[in-house]
């Protein structure tokens, strides 16, 4: 009798996607249409790269076969609760690392337009104004990294030319190949002495809103905040009082809520510069995924622990 092969489905987006591995049965859903199999035969699950969480679940209650879902982002909070509600056990990894250094490279960006004043001289060309002025340089600042695993540290790997005197924050204490990581119970007094403050940690119950208004009073006047984590790593009543008084800016590539509505205070604040979520996303992103889903479906394949894995 011939044995029939598990069921993979894989985003539609991956067109190119070639060399699987042989004895698993492939289908691409690309979130919208129809479901290209029976869900209940689907053990291995890699959702459409989308932000919607309501997509990349609408399948989920009917893979009663499911054993993993391999999510294409680093950050699984909102996935991670609808796989809660599931029965028997599902095993959750997500992309650790792949998005490192793209969303590194971002936060660089963000940092350097906000320091020199971008956003001011891009309003003052869009009202054909000439408008010199001098803004502060990255040069010999403190930077603080609140996060430093792999986005931390590849975000540290580009500020190195700078000079900065760094700081890095992580949930435990230890050394890292660049110095200490600083336990969080120590931030409080951390954040007094930074010019840069860079969030990158990942959104847990201990991270929601660890950015709230008791810390946010203890960031020097003048300071910028940065946040490529999560939206609600902030607390984002509390930054608009902050922000709106000029005492500090904000750089954002992540807003709780997310997207972000048209009348939001966020928009009109001075010296809030946002981003659309786009950390991750450059042309690079996609053999990196491409080499991350191959090398999990081999081992899934062959029976063996797959990388990554998210404890929910």
């Amino acid at each position: 009798m011939t044995s029939i092969s598990r069921q993979v489905w894989l985003p539609a987006q991956f067109t190119s996607f070639s060399g699987l591995p042989e004895g698993l049965r492939y289908a691409r859903w690309d979130g919208g249409s129809a479901f290209p199999s029976d869900p209940a035969e689907v053990e291995f699950y890699v959702p459409p790269l989308v932000q919607d969480v309501d997509i990349i679940s609408r399948p989920l209650g009917r893979m009663t076969s499911l054993r993993a879902v391999q999510a294409l982002s680093s950050g699984t909070d909102e996935l991670c609760a609808r796989l809660r509600r599931l029965p028997g056990n599902v095993k959750l990894f997500n992309a650790k690392g792949v998005h490192a250094r793209s969303t590194a490279e971002l936060a660089l960006a963000l940092i350097l337009a906000s320091l020199r004043g971008i956003p001011e001289f891009t309003h003052a060309r869009d009202l054909r104004l000439w408008k010199p002025e001098v803004f502060p340089s990255l040069y010999g600042r403190s930077v603080l990294i609140v996060g430093y695993g792999a986005l931390g540290s590849a975000l540290e790997d580009l500020v190195v030319p700078f000079e900065c005197a760094m700081t890095r924050v992580a949930r435990t204490a230890r050394l890292s190949p660049r110095g200490p990581v600083h336990a969080v119970s120590h931030l409080p007094e951390l954040i007094a002495g930074a010019d840069v403050v860079v969030l990158a940690t990942e959104l847990t119950p201990a991270t929601r809103r660890l950015a709230g208004a008791g810390l946010l009073a203890r960031m020097r006047d003048g300071a910028l905040l940065v946040n490529v984590a999560r939206g609600a790593v902030i607390d984002t009543a509390a930054l608009l009082e902050e922000v709106r008084g000029g005492r500090i800016r904000a750089a954002l590539d992540v807003t709780d809520p997310e997207p972000l509505p048209a009348g939001h205070p966020l928009w009109e604040t001075p010296g809030v510069l946002i981003t659309p979520h786009i950390g991750a996303f450059t042309p690079t992103m996609w053999p990196r995924l491409e080499q991350l889903i191959r090398r999990q479906l081999e081992r899934f394949a062959a029976n063996e622990e797959l990388d990554n894995a998210v404890a929910y």
